[in-house]
């Protein structure tokens, strides 16, 4: 099966590549030569989701599939959320935002916050929606150098590391990210 995962981000298409079977054909925005970026525009992390996958679909006629993700904290009221990956503004740096975190997180006791992912597939022009969330907490300081994003500060529940600290197939086996894709991959093995 050919399957487009509509981003550009490098991480995220190795992440989903190490977790889908061999079966299916997962093609990047990058290699089916489109470039643009797809505005979120939606206030949900479902909206953005949706919006991107049926961007593609649209465009393309392919199956084709598109996440949304954000660090929700529980003392921000869910802030960053939608908004995680300009959190500190449009350059979309992951330092800046994580900076941006730490210092409003500063005085704060509760540090409790928890990813959410949300995956929209398309197949043969019918809409999907599966969902991954972890819970964990953001450290005080940055910890560790793989993955991306906010991996650096955020310990997921019941571990010592934080997401920047375990190695990929860990770290890909507990995400919010791999849990949605855990059921994605699920349903297309019925199909």
């Amino acid at each position: 099966m050919k399957l487009i995962f509509a981003t550009h981000n490098k991480n995220k298409i190795n992440e989903v590549r190490s977790l889908i079977p061999q079966t299916i054909e997962l093609l990047s925005l990058s290699e089916i030569d489109i470039n643009e970026e797809i505005e979120e525009t939606a206030s949900t992390i479902e909206g953005n989701a949706s919006l991107k996958a049926k961007s593609i679909y649209n465009q393309t006629n392919i199956n084709c599939f598109a996440d949304d993700s954000g660090l929700l904290v529980d003392t921000l009221n869910g802030a960053p959320g939608v908004y995680s990956a300009r959190y500190a503004g449009d350059q979309k740096n992951d330092e800046d935002n994580i900076q941006k975190l730490l210092s409003e997180l500063n005085v704060k006791e509760n540090r409790k916050a928890h990813f959410k992912t949300v995956m929209a597939l398309i197949i043969d022009g019918k809409e999907f929606l599966f969902e991954g969330i972890i819970n964990g907490t953001i450290i005080k300081e940055k910890r560790g150098t793989n993955g991306f994003g906010y991996d650096p500060v955020f310990m997921p529940d019941g571990y010592d590391q934080t997401f920047a600290e375990m190695d990929f197939q860990t770290k890909n086996s507990i995400s919010h990210r791999g849990i949605a894709l855990k059921k994605l991959v699920e349903f297309l093995k019925d199909k």
